[in-house]
């Protein structure tokens, strides 16, 4: 066997998150030398999911504030209970906590393409049920308190027939809307927002089809925004992806979510696949230098690249391609406080089918709109709280307990504007006479996306930019990973031959499932 540096190696992918796995996917069956190689220790790279042993290590890791020089993730922080009883913590490998979790639509091009490569056998992937809006508490002088609720949002036309908390006059709005939707980029829907596709969603919502604030508070809930600000453009398109995913799969869901930590098991089946296809993987390496000078191509035309990995070996390769540098300066940069909770309930309430014949969803999506949480301060929630809970059929966590996963854009105040909605949360799905669930455990950390949301093909090098914070899963991300496929395949190819996430059956395998 050839050592690595006697290797001609078409290309190196540097790190195993999910565009680069996906890339490795997608070459698995081209013939071609791959190096996948990834300084961490892990595989998923921001995508990855952790044991609690590993949850703990990588936050010390990753603790300190942002610096001048712009990292993914920072600020990160454990908290533990002070004690442990009957339902406390399971062994650290019964968790598989997500950093990054999305959900990903049942109409979106990353399930079509895991489908035409063959490689949806190795992932299994669970339903999305309800989405839910957060009620505070209230109380006044002349009615009783009544402690905080949470209240599922109709997404189908079904949904608002039955629902018994709707105004008839309001469902007919809302059944308008809905029916715009469905047809919203066809004429001659477009004549009424293709002029305000710019404006705020919200107030599309009340001028256009005159519904009320907690109407619009539930359609703004689909659209996940992570500002509360999205476009009329980019919320009828959420809207419409939402509403077309429904049913597609199977009877009331709209999304998937995949067993095990989510993209990270999408990872690593890009990764598996890779080194099926011939790839060498090598984890705790990274790519410390790369020299592409006239000198370095004079030596070898057809080995441009001249790469020293960390661990003192050098390589030649034909091209790279690598995690584009952060770069936070922009208006695109985005940054997330998240909050990770164990919790001693199944929060079984949540997980409830939407209908007959239904499965039982194994993740549910609460959202707290912007104002509805405050500090000790008084200091109001500046933007939505999103709450993603897990059941233990994800495999994140034991039976008897829920992973919940919150997110909201950072402010100075957004940890603990976090922890209250947290509080909040464990109130609103714990009945009066019933114990509130303990937290077990917490995880807390930033994370920031670049500024930069495109592939840039410099000869030889190819940067992937990192992938979006969005809560469900972005197809943008597709086209960076056919962007960079293109780059290092347009040479070998130019007719096009190759065909793209398109493979037969490899030998001995078995098709049961009627996807195709």
């Amino acid at each position: 066997m050839e050592s690595l540096s006697d290797t001609n190696w078409d290309v190196v992918i540097s790190g195993t998150g999910l565009q680069q796995s996906l890339l490795a996917l997608a070459l698995s069956r081209s013939g071609k030398n791959v190096l996948h190689v990834d300084p961490n220790d892990f595989y998923g790279a921001a995508e990855a999911a952790f044991s609690l042993q590993e949850a703990d290590e990588w936050a010390g890791k990753n603790r300190d504030e942002p610096t001048l020089t712009p990292s993914i993730f920072a600020a990160a922080e454990v908290t533990k209970p002070a004690t442990v009883g009957e339902r406390g913590l399971s062994f650290p490998r019964a968790y598989s906590l997500a950093l990054a979790p999305q959900i990903i639509h049942t109409k979106s091009e990353l399930l079509s393409q895991l489908v035409s490569s063959k490689a949806f056998r190795q992932v299994e992937f669970l339903a999305v049920g309800s989405f839910y809006i957060f009620q505070p508490s209230s109380s006044s002088s002349s009615e009783a308190s009544t402690q905080p609720s949470l209240s599922r949002i109709p997404s189908t036309r079904e949904d608002v027939f039955a629902s018994t908390a709707i105004p008839t006059r309001a469902k007919r709005s809302l059944m308008k809307f809905l029916k715009f939707v469905l047809e919203y980029d066809a004429e001659p829907q477009t004549e009424a927002w293709k002029a305000r596709a710019g404006e705020p969603l919200v107030e599309f919502l009340a001028s256009e089809f005159k519904l009320d604030e907690r109407l619009r508070a539930d359609v703004m809930t689909l659209t996940l925004s992570l500002d509360g600000a999205i476009s009329v453009g980019a919320g009828l398109a959420a809207i419409h992806r939402h509403m077309t995913s429904m049913g597609l799969f199977g009877a009331g869901f709209a999304a998937v979510y995949p067993k095990w930590g989510g993209l990270s098991e999408v990872a690593q089946v890009g990764c598996r696949a890779g080194a099926v296809g011939g790839a060498v993987y090598m984890l705790g390496t990274g790519v410390t230098d790369v020299q592409k000078t006239e000198e370095e191509r004079n030596l070898d035309p057809e080995l441009p690249l001249g790469i020293s990995l960390s661990n003192g070996i050098s390589i030649r390769a034909k091209t790279l391609v690598q995690p584009a540098q952060l770069q936070t300066g922009g208006g695109d940069a985005v940054s997330l406080s998240r909050l990770t909770a164990i919790v001693s309930s199944d929060m079984s309430s949540v997980f409830e089918a939407m209908m007959d014949g239904a499965p039982t969803p194994a993740v549910a999506v609460v959202a707290f709109p912007p104002g509805c949480i405050s500090t000790d301060g008084q200091e109001s929630s500046k933007f939505p709280i999103y709450a993603m809970l897990h059941s233990s059929d994800t495999g994140e966590c034991p039976t008897g307990q829920c992973v919940v996963y919150l997110s909201t854009l950072s402010t100075p105040t957004s940890k603990t504007i976090l922890e209250k909605a947290l509080s909040s949360l464990l109130a609103a799905v714990t009945d009066s006479d019933s114990e509130r669930p303990t937290v077990l455990y917490k995880l807390s950390y930033e994370q920031t996306s670049g500024s930069s949301t495109s592939v840039n093909v410099d000869g030889a090098v190819v940067d992937l930019p990192p992938l979006p914070l969005d809560l469900a899963f972005n197809d943008a991300v597709m086209g960076q990973v056919r962007a960079a496929w293109d780059a290092v395949t347009k040479c070998d190819e130019p007719d096009g031959s190759v065909q793209y996430m398109k493979f037969e059956d490899r030998e001995g395998a078995v098709d049961d499932d009627n996807f195709d």
